[in-house]
């Protein structure tokens, strides 16, 4: 009996050793260069001090040096090679930082006057919204000028791209984290090249340029002068709602899309075709890659003695390309552009299309090119749902349904016969990109889609059938003027998608809301993906192991018990029944609508629950917290020693004139706290309260500007009670993180 655990320990490391040797052979480790790269950023986003670009630019010569060095040896060189491929991606986002070296605006402008050329033009369903390059700016206390700003205009009254503007603004600098682990709006506009938002005061004036505008701007101007025509061409025929999706399709421009209509499209999981990525890029590849080819076809000795093949994938490459510029080029276009056109450079060179190798390929390129986008919920979704369902196909999951396609069999024949294969594949494309994308949707959306598959599965058939057919013909048809008609059968598909929209919205349950949690289970999340699809033998299994530790990692992350905002002005504290209370809001909603989103809670900011248990007075306010605890937030200064005495913390935007934390019972966290830098969270852990920093001490990036100094709201307690740093446009949409595919 004493043999059997040796015999037995023997034999699974010789199965493992066999696995492994199997997972490590030749092309098998290539699709984790990626992953290594995609590491090296991650290791830059979370630096707390922004990195030295020639550390950066040194580590990844050494490693590239070492990796040379062990090219002999057979387990050195894959190491030293994902070490140096980590070191690349580490000094590629450094080098990316540091290029645009544009910091963002310190502090509120209240009254500031610009000038400069209109680069971006963008009509929303309440407003118009502009991002200027900045040709002159003043502004009282602020010496240095932002590069680009975004400024939001009344309805109607965008100038055109490339028109030289003059005008007065209120300026904010970029939102930091609502919360600590929330969303970074700062550090997505500085990598946008945008160092402030905010909104027009007064009329917007065009005045004469300075000087012409220079090539990359003349070129803006043609392209948005083509998409504003086919954009007015498509809103004349197809009114409101229709209109406006009709255009998002074509041209990319979705502001104008009704707030009912596009929360209906992104709880019923059809967000996806909002966003021009992988889905359209695709459509409108294949359908001119079909009808070109189609065409060559019907001459005998062309289909004969001609590569057609490859001419099609040279036309459907070009058209491609065409509908990467018109649609506006936004980064999951990009995105979407770079793999679609590496699919039809692999035609036309007689390699398979859809493998791990082009997966590969496009996402290095996407991170070389942007590597900011490996932290957008975008390319998130985007790879990990085609990641699932190249591994699917790979593992032959289309043709284990009813057969492979190519072999005669009564079920095959009534598959083929019925399009059952194809729902079938539809069903199948739509589980597995869900459940690849579930955890990213949970952790940047606190939401799920449950009935995702049911809203894909009754609109995409008619989508891709009848919507985007008609509309790639619309255009076409455009300039001779038989638009028309073909634009009518678009919006005739298009209802039909938004009443599938309402319909599963209206479901019960339709909304899966979820607490947010910590970044933890998000990577072994995504480590449990990738050692699914990429793994070929029986080792892929262990990462269902990991998913599950990720979902209960997820799920049982604490919530925090006191939310304040980063200039004091909110608060939040949970009660005994463990939802959020109001403590005090300042004059925007903002932040108290993220925290109740992340929390998992369907309360609007506005619902008089948020005030239940919370007792007010001209003093302060005083909330429970579970436990029977007390938090206390003080208007006044006299407000300070009452509240010191009977409660757990205290918190104010006001001073505590001197008096220290030994002198307060209570947790304080007064002015000297805040000066609108970093959003505060506290967790009771029993015998205290455990504190976490959306922006911790010590935390230098460039996009990590304080908005103003503490100093500022010293000179006027007065005025810091009113002042309000929260930029009036920094709401976010949903779309503006949109899913991807």
């Amino acid at each position: 009996m004493g043999a059997w655990p040796e015999e037995w320990l023997a034999q699974a490391r010789q199965t493992l050793t066999a696995l492994a040797a199997a997972e490590v052979a030749p092309g098998r480790l290539l699709p984790w260069l990626a992953v290594a790269f995609g590491l090296g950023i991650v290791g830059y986003f979370a630096a707390e001090q922004e990195p030295s670009g020639w550390a950066a630019f040194a580590l990844a010569a050494t490693m590239f040096a070492a990796a040379f060095a062990a090219r002999r040896k057979p387990v050195g060189f894959p190491l030293a090679v994902a070490s140096a491929a980590v070191a690349c991606g580490f000094a590629t986002a450094t080098w990316h930082a540091a290029r645009l070296a544009d910091a963002p605006l310190a502090r509120i402008a209240a009254n500031a006057t610009l000038s400069g050329y209109v680069e971006i033009r963008e009509q929303r369903e309440r407003s118009d919204r502009i991002v200027i390059r900045v040709h002159r700016f003043e502004a009282a206390r602020i010496a240095a000028k932002p590069v680009r700003v975004r400024v939001s205009v009344r309805k109607g009254t965008a100038p055109a791209v490339g028109s030289f503007v003059e005008l007065r603004a209120y300026l904010s600098p970029p939102l930091q984290p609502l919360r600590p682990g929330g969303y970074d709006f700062a550090r997505d506009m500085y990598f946008q090249g945008l160092g402030a938002s905010g909104y027009a005061l007064g009329a917007i004036k065009t005045a004469a340029a300075p000087d012409a505008p220079d090539a990359p701007l003349r070129f803006a101007m043609a392209v948005e002068s083509f998409r504003a025509t086919v954009d007015n061409r498509i809103r004349a025929i197809l009114p409101g709602d229709r209109g406006a999706i009709a255009s998002a399709l074509i041209t990319g421009k979705r502001d104008a899309i009704s707030t009912a209509v596009n929360d209906a499209m992104y709880i019923s999981s059809l967000g996806h075709v909002l966003s021009i990525s992988g889905y359209h890029m695709a459509v409108v590849a294949g359908i001119v890659f079909f009808v070109i080819r189609a065409l060559l076809a019907l001459s005998p000795s062309l289909a004969a003695n001609r590569p057609i093949k490859k001419w099609a994938a040279a036309g459907a490459l070009a058209a491609a390309s065409f509908y990467l510029v018109m649609s506006g080029a936004a980064v999951a276009t990009q995105r979407s552009y770079i793999m679609t056109a590496i699919v039809l450079i692999g035609v036309m060179a007689d390699r398979p299309a859809i493998t791990f190798r082009t997966l590969t390929i496009a996402a290095l390129a996407v991170l070389t090119i942007a590597p900011q986008s490996l932290v957008h919920p975008s390319f998130q979704m985007s790879f990990a749902a085609t990641l699932a369902l190249v591994a699917a196909y790979q593992n032959g999951l289309p043709a284990s349904i009813f057969g492979r396609p190519d072999r005669d069999t009564p079920l095959g024949r009534r598959a083929a016969l019925w399009g059952w294969r194809e729902v079938a594949g539809l069903i199948l494309v739509s589980i597995v990109a869900g459940l690849a994308t579930t955890l990213y949707a949970a952790y940047h959306f606190h939401r799920l889609a449950p009935y995702g598959v049911i809203a894909n599965l009754l609109a995409m058939p008619l989508v891709s059938t009848v919507v985007m057919p008609m509309g790639i013909l619309g255009t076409i048809t455009m300039p001779f003027g038989f638009d028309a008609p073909l634009w009518r059968l678009m919006g005739l598909g298009i209802d039909w998608m938004i009443g599938v929209a309402t319909f599963v919205t209206s479901l019960p349950g339709a909304v899966g809301r979820i607490h947010a949690f910590g970044i933890g289970p998000l990577l072994l999340g995504t480590a449990a993906l990738l050692i699914t699809c990429l793994l070929r033998t029986r080792l892929r299994w262990s990462g269902a192991g990991l998913a599950l530790a990720a979902c209960l990692w997820a799920a049982l992350t604490p919530r925090p018990d006191v939310l304040i905002a980063a200039d004091g002005q909110t608060a939040a504290v949970r009660g005994a029944d463990g939802r959020l209370r109001v403590l005090a809001s300042g004059r925007d909603g903002f932040a108290v609508r993220a925290w109740l989103a992340a929390d998992g809670d369907e309360r609007e900011a506005k619902d008089a629950s948020l005030k239940d248990g919370v007792r007010c007075d001209p003093a302060g306010c005083v909330g429970s917290l579970a436990g029977g605890r007390l938090a206390a937030y003080a208007h006044t200064v006299e407000a300070f020693a009452e509240d010191c005495a009977r409660a757990a913390v205290v918190v104010s935007p006001r001073d505590a004139q001197g008096l220290g934390q030994g002198q307060c019972a209570a947790l304080l966290l007064d002015r000297r706290h805040f000066g609108g830098h970093s959003a505060i969270a506290l967790r009771w852990t029993g015998s205290g309260f455990e504190r976490s920093d959306a922006r911790p001490p010590g935390y230098t990036r460039p996009w990590a500007q304080r908005p103003y100094d503490a100093a500022d709201t010293a000179a006027s307690p007065a005025r810091s009670q009113s002042r309000n740093v929260t930029p009036r446009d920094a709401t976010p949409r949903e779309d503006d993180r949109e899913a991807g595919d």
